[in-house]
């Protein structure tokens, strides 16, 4: 039987951790931020979000708390959805020309991207290219660091706030690629609920779903990797009994603490490695600037079709973790079909305006993505274009 999942008071009180790094949890924790980057030496920092989340209370707040401790905070925010990387390269010149010390990201995944690919960028001068996940790293010069990197996730769906991949659209090629340094680590991710009671109930439903399909994929991921599969199956605990109601209920701070610790936990759980959902995600976002969460929402059940026949263990233990009541394959993906219509995700691709001519050119791509590696049914072109199609057509059955 399943630990009973964290009660109202759990997840309502502060909570410090230092696994994958640390990590500062709880409602009205922002109010910490001055001091903690004191503490750890921060003077001058660069605030990094997205265009959209630039005039949202939060950055706004986030900077007024700064410098009610004597820092000197800038606010760099031009930044897609999808970042590039030609603002990628802009923001490095305003880091530079700032002079700053550290990057504070906030906002939701395109925020949490460009602050650590603006890190990677920042005091080195290397191509951002060279970061690419299948490359061997760049060797940073005698005395060169990265700079210091604060995450504040302000969505619960894209776990990115303790890892240090970031996802960035190359505009000449039309492909997102995935960029990291092993030495460039978070050293804060600070969690607080309240920050994410102002988002509405579709990117809530979009940010929710997106971190169900990293603990759905990590935990697929072939191989032995206990902390990860524990993670993902406490994830999947988390996200299935509080993503209805923070989306019904979106002013309810256990649902929305409930939310953003599943979320971590999930983004935790795919330093394991992901799959289709995401390869193919990727470079339907790439080509058509499509919201990564609800990209990935949609496409889930048709990845599900293709890889859970002869998976039966690893669904019968995701079902117990999110107290379904059937253990069966079928009985899952009907579950999780069941949710996301619960939640108003689309059916298909085709709604969201991807058109059926891409089918082709996605699977090719997608089948050069990290991620298609780590899938756990091996995939030719024609079958990824096969649930490219699908997801375009129909989606859920």
């Amino acid at each position: 039987m399943r630990n009973r999942a964290p009660d109202e008071a759990t997840l309502l009180s502060p909570q410090d951790w230092a696994l994958p790094v640390p990590i500062a949890y709880g409602p009205g924790r922002l109010a910490e931020i001055g001091p903690r980057c004191g503490e750890m030496g921060v003077r001058n920092p660069l605030v990094v979000t997205d265009r959209g989340s630039a005039g949202l209370p939060f950055v706004a707040r986030l900077c007024e708390l700064l410098t009610r401790e004597s820092l000197s905070p800038a606010l760099f925010a031009d930044f897609s959805p999808n970042p590039v990387g030609e603002e990628i390269g802009a923001g490095r010149e305003a880091f530079r020309a700032g002079g700053h010390d550290a990057v504070i990201a906030i906002g939701g995944g395109s925020a949490m991207d460009a602050g650590k690919a603006l890190c990677l960028a920042a005091g080195i001068e290397t191509d951002l290219w060279a970061f690419d996940f299948d490359r061997p790293p760049p060797i940073p010069p005698p005395g060169a660091a990265f700079p210091r990197l604060v995450t504040i996730p302000t969505t619960a769906g894209t776990g990115a706030e303790t890892e240090s991949t970031a996802m960035v659209t190359h505009a000449g090629k039309g492909m997102k690629f995935c960029l990291w340094h092993p030495q460039l680590r978070p050293s804060l991710a600070l969690l607080d609920p309240e920050l994410t009671v102002g988002l509405p109930p579709n990117l809530t439903a979009w940010t929710g779903a997106d971190a169900l399909t990293h603990a759905i994929e990590a935990l697929l991921v072939p191989g032995y990797h206990p902390l990860c599969d524990a993670a993902a199956l406490e994830a999947l605990g988390l996200i299935a009994a509080w993503l209805p109601v923070a989306v019904r209920e979106p002013a309810n701070m256990t649902a929305r603490g409930g939310m953003l610790m599943g979320s971590c936990l999930a983004g935790i759980a795919f330093l394991k490695g992901l799959g289709l959902v995401h390869a193919i995600s990727h470079m339907v976002g790439a080509e058509f600037d499509t919201h990564h969460g609800l990209t990935n929402a949609i496409l889930l059940p048709a990845v599900l079709r293709f890889n859970l026949p002869g998976m039966e263990e690893k669904t019968a233990r995701m079902a117990e973790a999110m107290s379904l009541p059937g253990r069966s394959v079928d009985g899952f993906i009907a579950s999780v079909e069941s949710l996301l219509d619960e939640i108003g995700i689309p059916r298909s691709l085709g709604e969201i305006g991807v058109p059926a001519d891409c089918a082709a050119r996605i699977a090719g791509k997608a089948m050069q993505d990290a991620a298609a590696r780590t899938n756990p049914r091996a995939a030719s072109e024609v079958e990824v274009r096969g649930l490219v199609e699908a997801a375009i057509a129909r989606g859920r059955s």
